[in-house]
């Protein structure tokens, strides 16, 4: 089925969300909510994610799916894990985007802020994005396209090809967009 990021049909499709920690549930049910069939793949904090994923074999297996053609959409710290460069993270890292991440780069749990960004292929309107404990985009390869930035120029969210990242949470919101557009590179 052909869907704009902005249209309201339901579309038919099915996504795995990596729920080893974090909001994994409000993925899902944002999901649900365009008519998605959501799976709940068995994912945390950077750290957590890495090391099971390595642990399960799922790092080898998630290149080969995207070698293949699958998107992919890290938030937060899913941004970070597909990250190919992480200063100071040891732990095994998907590394399917060419992009620098730094964790925790705005601060602590209570240095959590929101922001109204400019995403230009989401449309017109401002998205209302949710840090929590975020990681900053500090560097983009040239295949890397800058989705959103700060105010003050920090890159928050980026696309290479069918690959998509971003340092907040669009789940925590009722806005739709972000995952109707991640859901849209599967068509294309």
């Amino acid at each position: 089925m052909q869907s704009a990021v902005g249209d309201r049909r339901p579309l038919t499709a099915r996504a795995g969300v990596l729920g080893l920690q974090g909001d994994f549930a409000e993925h899902l049910a944002t999901l649900d909510r365009l008519g998605v069939e959501g799976m709940d793949v068995r994912g945390g904090e950077s750290t957590t994610i890495g090391k099971l994923a390595s642990q399960y074999g799922i790092i080898d297996k998630l290149k080969d799916r995207v070698a293949e053609g699958m998107p992919v959409w890290g938030t937060c710290a899913g941004a970070i894990f597909i990250a190919k460069e992480v200063p100071g993270h040891p732990h095994p890292l998907a590394g399917l985007m060419d992009m620098t991440v730094e964790r925790n780069a705005f601060g602590r749990q209570l240095d959590s802020f929101e922001a109204d960004l400019d995403v230009k292929a989401l449309g017109e309107a401002p998205f209302h994005a949710v840090f929590i404990r975020a990681p900053r985009i500090s560097r983009v390869g040239p295949g890397v396209d800058v989705l959103a930035r700060l105010g003050d120029g920090t890159v928050v969210a980026a696309q290479q090809g069918r690959l998509l990242a971003t340092s907040f949470h669009p789940e925590l919101t009722r806005d739709e967009r972000f995952h109707r557009y991640f859901l849209s590179l599967g068509k294309s």
